[in-house]
């Protein structure tokens, strides 16, 4: 049996370029804070994908740090807030790696539909003003650190803004306290353009390779502060003095080649065609089954995302099943995958507990073709009624 990967929102297969360029890393001996030429020449590996990274990113080689995932990028962001005393919120449809640190929830962007909540919940300006006001009485807070994703992992649904992060990141300064946004591109990276005025963007980008074809384990924080941020990890101060312990050279090696392959697949119109794949899915699920509810289908979403929900037919199960049928798919975050629960996001988003347990997530990329999501889809409609022959 041909297996066949629908599941690239929680890891998308290496690729060949980030393969090589892993494998010729491999030969290079020396230790990056080393100044011989076998250190220098592992110095240069690492420079080079600081370069193709910021390339994909759209900002300066000195402003990218690299880590060891987006989560501990997230960490490094989040200490900074703390470093001065200051309050850290992220909306409830946030990635576990920021509404876990969160010392305020706000209230979730998008409606059940995908459109943004008529209570103004889009104004993310409005939202921090609102946090800081409920967070301190003498309004004296002095940092204000706002989480949002450029588009949810979960749902595919897109911030306002469409493809770029523009206005909704602004970082500027009101009244007595300073306001600063982190925004997860971890998922918009290598398939959208990341697009935004110079005086108009977030004070910190997190991404990770693994989304966008690189290795597992290597990720980045970009900084657009004029301060560097204070290392969480202690040590020998590599990466600048921002984040201690030596280089998984190897790893940004092949973050730095898939990054750029990513550059030029946006620049060819890849995701145009993969968006197209979407919209044949969607089309062929809905013939199979109109009770299914396609999360957003009318909003803006990311091109390889289709989220949908059959009420009473449990993600999980639908997963087991797709698995042994030769597909894989996700229910939910792949970091919360494990764990059997209802979605929280699909919560936050006015989805009851029933219908929220019972979503799936297919995440397509580059390598998909259309044979394969038909396919997917008829040996879906054969599950479904099973499902339907039993709840009958």
């Amino acid at each position: 049996m041909t297996r066949v990967y629908l599941d690239y929102n929680a890891t998308a297969p290496l690729r060949a370029e980030a393969r090589a360029a892993m494998v010729a890393a491999m030969d290079v001996v020396g230790n990056p804070s080393s100044v011989h030429a076998e250190g220098r020449a592992a110095k240069g590996l690492v420079e080079r994908a600081r370069a193709q990274v910021a390339a994909l990113v759209g900002c300066k080689t000195s402003q990218v740090i690299f880590t060891g995932s987006a989560t501990e990028a997230a960490a490094l962001v989040v200490a900074q807030k703390d470093q001065h005393g200051g309050v850290f919120a992220a909306l409830p449809t946030e990635h576990d790696c920021f509404y876990d640190w969160s010392d305020h929830a706000l209230s979730a962007i998008h409606a059940k539909d995908g459109t943004l909540c008529p209570d103004g919940a889009a104004d993310l300006m409005n939202l921090a003003m609102k946090c800081a006001r409920e967070s301190t009485a003498n309004e004296l807070l002095t940092v204000f650190l706002l989480a949002h994703s450029a588009a949810n992992s979960e749902t595919g649904l897109m911030m306002p803004g469409g493809g770029t992060v523009s206005d909704n990141c602004v970082h500027t300064f009101n009244g007595s306290f300073s306001y600063s946004v982190v925004c997860d591109i971890t998922q918009v990276a290598g398939k959208l353009p990341i697009l935004y005025p110079s005086d108009k963007r977030a004070s910190y980008m997190i991404l990770s390779a693994h989304k966008l074809g690189g290795p597992k384990g290597v990720g980045a924080l970009i900084n657009f502060t004029a301060e560097d941020p204070q290392a969480i990890l202690k040590g020998g101060g590599q990466e600048m003095g921002r984040r201690s312990g030596t280089e998984n050279v190897i790893g940004i090696a092949g973050f730095g080649a898939a990054a750029e392959a990513a550059q030029r697949d946006l620049e060819a119109g890849v995701w145009d065609r993969v968006e197209k794949l979407r919209k044949i899915l969607e089309k062929a699920i809905e013939d199979f089954s109109n009770e299914t509810i396609f999360v957003g289908k009318s909003a803006k979403r990311l091109p390889n995302t289709s989220c949908f929900i059959t009420p009473g037919w449990k993600g999980e199960t639908q997963v087991m099943a797709m698995d042994l049928a030769g597909f894989a798919i996700s229910a939910g975050s792949a970091c919360s995958s494990g764990k059997v629960k209802a979605s929280r996001v699909l919560a936050a988003m006015g989805f009851d507990e029933v219908e929220a347990a019972s979503a799936v997530r297919v995440s397509m990329g580059p390598e998909t073709t259309e044979d394969e999501v038909l396919a997917f889809a008829e040996a879906w409609a054969k599950q479904h009624e099973k499902f339907r022959a039993r709840a009958a």
